[in-house]
């Protein structure tokens, strides 16, 4: 995700914290990105964990089993 998209998620927050109300097209935008935004975190962190080994104290290395 792009820092323009970023900043625009920041933005309809502050606004929300300041009070005002957002129209429904902000609001279905707003949902957009927060989407785009924890699906792009989800692929991150799914894929350092598929980057993971497990090394035990003998030095054998093992890769982390995927959860279902």
């Amino acid at each position: 995700m792009d820092q323009k998209k970023i900043d625009r998620i920041n933005e309809f927050a502050r606004r929300i914290r300041e009070g005002r109300d957002l129209t429904q097209e902000e609001l279905a935008e707003r949902d957009a990105l927060r989407r785009e935004y924890i699906d792009g975190v989800k692929a991150s962190l799914t894929g350092q964990l598929d980057r993971t080994y497990i090394v035990e104290p003998d030095g054998t290395k093992y890769k982390l089993p995927r959860r279902k």
